[in-house]
């Protein structure tokens, strides 16, 4: 996403420079190619399916009792992020007129101003396409984030979180990346998709969040499993699906380098499941789902900095070590004793940070220069760039270093605020986020106890071949709802004394058996 700025297709004439012109007597269209217009617009759409991925990935990743939680938190965040972004977050973001390398200015406040005037990343389509475009890469990190609070953390503090999160920690990233005035931008970083703000800014995030909010319950962590694994499976086909649009978008118009990083992604991601996968045999023995899904999703984020700018053979080496890498991250949770539940860390932190360093060595021109306008750039190692390795690291560095303190100080702040406070209560705890956060269960088995109780007999009397089972416990209205001329209709004193009935010609029978 690093464009030498060499014009439109049409060259733009920059009449009214601030939104690109008047819509009422000239048709702004004629700057861009429409093929370049829709495959943004649809990249858009792709992007968006990955918001609900994760909301399926988390919730199947979770316990039952959480599950719901985990839908509902990552489906938020992504109502916070447009409201976000419409705001302020895109001016933060992209703005060119602030003149510092940390951050944007106001001027694009609301949209202002954001119309058709060639964007910030690439003159191929206008600023108020690549402003929707970017949009959905804010709410994908602020989702994979805020995987953070899984089973033990309040929803609402969460939200406010994501707002002052994404102004203060996503928002700067992008900036240094991705906006000519960024100093990550201004040194020649590589990263082509996200590999700072979306995989660093999500993983490293999250590790601090989970920090602030503490550990959960020892007793409940002991045999914890995913609960849901077709849930997981879903999540990740959804996430594979959107992420095509994620890299291949990131090209920013319909031509050959938007075709190589989709080559790219899947190698990538296949590569590291497999890889994941056999690590996991080695220990089990079995052939893990989950585990295919997570050495999907590494590929993927290990893809996402590096699809658009090595080669595929470089891909396949990647999915390798980006598998290996972010298996064996899993463990780092352990050794620091950071509750990161749902690993968003080893994932998507250390698989950002294995992308962008895959940069510096085999990030090449011949890639690079597919999309027709970056043509002449030099890549990393491979074409004689021994500096880019350097500031590959740096930006690793000063990325994971900003994002675990702002997040972290975020999260303290509203901690402390009275009614924000970040964790639930141990008994909310062990009750489940979906009871006590929203009264309502992705699984309400509540029906199915009632028709359990109300069809089966009482413990120890059996029914014979030719008797009636009659509700002997439960829920009398729901009894006799099922069984409409059961005993469950007769009242208390009729059904005592059939009972006592019942039972004196019993004993009577036994009696002339006996005798």
């Amino acid at each position: 996403m690093s464009y030498a700025h060499l014009g439109a297709p049409t060259v733009f004439n920059g009449t009214d420079d601030g939104i690109g012109g008047d819509s009422t007597t000239e048709n702004l269209n004629q700057w861009f190619q429409s093929g370049d217009q829709a495959y943004i617009l649809i990249s858009s759409c792709l992007v968006l399916l990955m918001v609900p991925g994760i909301a399926f990935l988390y919730s199947g990743l979770a316990r039952r009792k959480s599950a719901l939680s985990m839908l509902w938190v990552v489906m938020m965040s992504f109502s916070v992020i447009v409201f976000q972004w419409y705001f302020w977050g895109y001016s933060l973001a992209f703005g060119q007129t602030s003149g510092n390398p940390f951050i944007g200015d106001l001027k694009h406040f609301g949209l202002m101003k954001v119309w058709a005037t060639p964007s910030v990343g690439s003159p191929l389509i206008p600023a108020l396409l690549y402003s929707f475009y970017q949009m959905m890469f804010c709410a994908v990190t602020a989702a994979l984030t805020i995987g953070a609070v899984a089973e033990r953390g309040r929803v609402i503090p969460a939200m406010v979180f994501t707002f002052f999160w994404a102004t203060l920690v996503y928002c700067p990233l992008a900036y240094w990346v991705w906006n000519s005035n960024g100093w990550c931008f201004k040194h020649g970083v590589f990263d082509y998709a996200g590999g700072v703000p979306v995989e660093i800014g999500s993983g490293v995030s999250a590790l601090a969040y989970s920090w602030v909010l503490g550990r959960r319950n020892e007793k409940m962590m002991m045999n914890f499993r995913p609960h849901n694994i077709s849930l997981i499976t879903l999540g990740t086909i959804l996430l594979w699906f959107g992420w095509l649009g994620f890299n291949g978008g990131s090209s920013f118009g319909a031509n050959l380098r938007a075709v190589m990083a989709c080559w790219n992604s899947c190698l990538t991601a296949m590569f590291a499941a497999m890889t994941w996968c056999l690590l996991d045999f080695r220990l089990a023995k079995k052939w893990s789902m989950v585990g295919w899904c997570s050495g999907t999703i590494s590929g993927l984020v290990a893809a996402t900095p590096a699809s658009g700018f090595i080669d595929p053979w470089a891909s396949i080496a990647l999915g390798v070590v980006a598998g290996v890498a972010c298996n064996f991250g899993t463990k780092i949770k352990f050794l620091i004793r950071i509750d990161d539940s749902l690993d968003v860390f080893a994932e998507h932190g250390i698989g950002g940070i294995v992308g962008l360093i895959f940069n510096g060595f085999f990030a090449t021109g011949r890639v690079i220069g597919l999309d027709g306008v970056n043509t002449g750039i030099t890549g990393g190692f491979l074409d004689g760039n021994y500096a880019a390795l350097g500031w590959q690291i740096a930006a690793i560095v000063s990325a994971c270093s900003y994002a675990f303190v702002m997040s972290a100080i975020i999260a303290k702040i509203i901690d402390v605020i009275p009614g924000l406070k970040l964790r639930a209560s141990e008994e909310a705890e062990l009750l489940g986020m979906d009871d006590d956060q929203h009264g309502e269960f992705s699984y309400d088995y509540v029906e199915v106890r009632r028709d359990f109780l109300a069809w089966s007999p009482h413990r120890g009397e059996p029914a014979g071949d030719s008797e009636v089972i009659e509700p002997q416990h439960g829920i009398q209205e729901h009894a006799s709802m099922v069984r409409p001329h059961s005993s469950s209709d007769v009242g208390p004193a009729e059904e005592k004394k059939s009972s006592v009935s019942s039972l004196h010609d019993d004993k009577k029978t036994a009696g002339e058996k006996q005798a």
